[in-house]
């Protein structure tokens, strides 16, 4: 007697509905679940083009109609999915896995938030900021540093520096170009450095103290690892999310 096995279950699809090419490398991404979808501010979705996936960090809020990815072209032998999603324009559609996942999370019980970033890395602060204000919450700071090597692979600069502006009483942007003299950045006259160099002289500067803040990093192993390290030194608690090759 033989058995024929059983086909994997259809996973549900997303529809691209906007799309902005921030570099010739970064893009932002809007996609139209086919079914609803629900997350945590900080968490990822998983999408794929026939079979492949990887999971992406959500920049919308919980509250926004569709789904805000924000994406770095990894090119092959390292990336294999974000080649493929770099073609798709408008109109075209992904598979989505219907459960978010993550633990990359806001902690309620500090009231002191230090976010580092670097490029794709800002994305679940920004959605956890945008929760943050559309659930109108109060009681907690955050400090966002955000490095990249040029000042045009920020694209949430000018979201992140209006919040700053017009809630300065609980949140603060600071980003940080790491290669100043590079023609790409004339006229960057912000910080400079990489990210993780900047945690003791910010940790100062804000007065952040260890019985009350939590210190995030996202992005590159590098630079969280560095930051791991940097953090343990001052007493201070951590957490991170790490970006692999491709998997954004």
């Amino acid at each position: 007697m033989t058995t024929t096995p059983k086909a994997p279950p259809k996973l549900p699809l997303a529809t691209i509905s906007k799309r902005i090419d921030v570099t010739q490398d970064l893009w932002r991404m809007w996609l139209k679940p086919q079914t609803p979808f629900a997350f945590k501010p900080g968490q990822y979705c998983t999408i794929g083009v026939d079979g492949l996936e990887r999971a992406y960090s959500i920049a919308s809020g919980p509250f926004e109609p569709e789904v805000e990815l924000f994406i770095e072209l990894v090119p092959p032998p390292d990336g294999n999915l974000t080649p493929i999603l770099h073609k798709l324009r408008v109109g075209d559609r992904v598979t989505m896995r219907p459960r978010a996942k993550g633990i990359f999370t806001m902690q309620d019980k500090y009231r002191d938030h230090l976010m580092l970033a670097t490029v794709t890395g800002v994305v679940p602060y920004v959605s956890i900021l945008r929760s943050y204000l559309h659930d109108n919450r109060k009681g907690h700071r955050f400090f966002v540093l955000m490095g990249a090597s040029y000042k045009d692979e920020f694209t949430y600069d000018k979201e992140l520096g209006e919040l700053a502006k017009k809630h300065s009483d609980f949140i603060t942007f600071i980003p940080t170009v790491s290669r100043p003299n590079d023609p790409r950045n004339v006229s960057w006259t912000g910080e400079t450095g990489r990210v993780n160099t900047l945690v003791e002289k910010y940790v100062a500067k804000l007065g952040l103290k260890a019985s009350d803040t939590l210190v995030y990093a996202c992005g590159h192993p590098g630079m969280i690892e560095d930051t791991r390290v940097r953090t343990e030194a001052l007493g201070l608690d951590f957490q991170e999310e790490r970006f692999w090759k491709d998997d954004e």
